[in-house]
């Protein structure tokens, strides 16, 4: 995507975002709705933006550069340095532990990246093909990978995991961009 396309453009197919995001408690009814009106020009909150990503190293670049392009386009400059770091630590476990032995995530179970803001919360999501559930690791203090988890549990306001199905999870990371506001 161009830096000066609108990441909304490829906001369409986001249903799967939408269902994470009831999951994380972003659209419940739990919580009571933001009383932020739409900036000039929007008509309607949340925002959301998808992208599919490729099975190669350079997704997690393209990842990172779309969800910073993204909350540039949407004039959000809250906690994006948190954001990008946590964007590519979820593409990064998505591609190292997720995909088929061959690398390739196959036209029909992508690996997406989706981005939705809804008042003053960002969910940031990372969906792939695998059934394994993402589990926090201890490496050793020597130790040259295994803290990506640890990562987005120490950027983000709070992560998880929906429940694994036939096409696969979602992991999920949300952001309060302003202080003080609950998760």
């Amino acid at each position: 995507m161009a830096a000066h396309a609108s990441p909304l453009a490829v906001s369409t197919g986001s249903r799967w975002l939408m269902l994470v995001a009831e999951m994380a408690g972003l659209a419940s009814g739990s919580r009571r709705p933001s009383p932020d009106v739409a900036p000039p020009g929007w008509a309607l909150l949340p925002r959301d933006a998808t992208r599919r990503l490729g099975a190669d190293a350079g997704s997690v670049r393209a990842a990172r550069d779309f969800a910073t392009d993204t909350l540039r386009w949407w004039g959000i400059a809250e906690r994006s340095h948190d954001l990008a770091i946590v964007v590519s630590e979820l593409v990064t476990n998505a591609l190292r532990h997720a995909l088929p032995a061959c690398g390739d995530a196959g036209p029909g179970r992508p690996i997406r990246l989706g981005l939705l803001q809804a008042g003053p919360r960002m969910l940031c999501a990372v969906g792939d093909p695998s059934r394994a559930v993402p589990v926090p690791q201890t490496p050793g203090c020597l130790a040259e990978t295994g803290r990506g988890l640890q990562m987005i549990c120490a950027l983000s306001d709070r992560w998880g995991c929906t429940t694994p199905s036939d096409t696969g999870k979602v992991v999920w990371a949300m952001f309060c961009l302003r202080p003080g506001e609950e998760p």
